[in-house]
């Protein structure tokens, strides 16, 4: 349970970092909403998964879905440029994260 937790915080953090990037400096109200709301939820999750898990391999899956994520949404609305390296260094993050899940 503290894994399938520990996924969906993860994306949540790419829900946050998005939103506030959308937010414009907290000027506009849905995205600020939606970033309150998704942090909150999000560090709630990770507190959650490190009762069980160990903080290290918490916070580094944690942050890796999220940077990752985070990144894919950006390349796929045209926010980001995409590129062939880009996408190799996005599976390696991809592959530590499931390697921490594999190894624990």
């Amino acid at each position: 349970m503290a894994w399938a937790i520990l996924v969906a915080s993860g994306i949540l953090e790419a829900v946050w970092a998005t939103a506030l990037g959308k937010s414009e400096g907290f000027t506009r109200l849905a995205p600020s909403v939606v970033f309150g709301v998704a942090l909150v939820l999000s560090m709630a999750g990770l507190a959650y998964a490190m009762r069980t898990l160990p903080v290290g391999t918490s916070y580094a899956v944690w942050v890796g879905i999220g940077a990752a994520l985070t990144v894919m949404y950006a390349m796929a609305t045209g926010s980001e440029s995409v590129s062939v390296l880009k996408i190799a260094l996005l599976v390696l993050i991809v592959g530590g994260v499931v390697g921490l899940k594999m190894a624990h």
